[in-house]
């Protein structure tokens, strides 16, 4: 939620080497993520990656629009394993 860039990259390290070991699908839930830089983007690519290796995938849940526009536009649900489902409802 909030915020995602470089400065904040040390602190999601625990929860994408957690999300290594997943016995299932790991879904990201983006739907509260209001900014990310392409950091984040790197990042879920290499989760993804990761986790196509053990048969698993990414599931990237509820974007913001223009979080949604970042991961098109880098490329991100294009990779193997990942599946950008619905975008978060506009708001009001």
């Amino acid at each position: 939620m909030g915020h995602e860039d470089r400065a904040t990259q040390g602190s999601r390290r625990p929860a994408l080497t957690r999300a290594i070991g997943a016995q299932g699908d790991v879904v990201v839930d983006l739907s509260e993520l209001v900014f990310a830089d392409p950091s984040l983007m790197v990042d879920l690519a290499m989760l993804a990656r990761r986790l196509r290796a053990r048969g698993r995938a990414l599931r990237l849940r509820g974007a913001q629009p223009q979080i949604r526009k970042l991961i098109e536009l880098v490329g991100l649900h294009r990779l193997p394993g990942v599946l950008l489902e619905g975008s978060a409802p506009a708001l009001a």
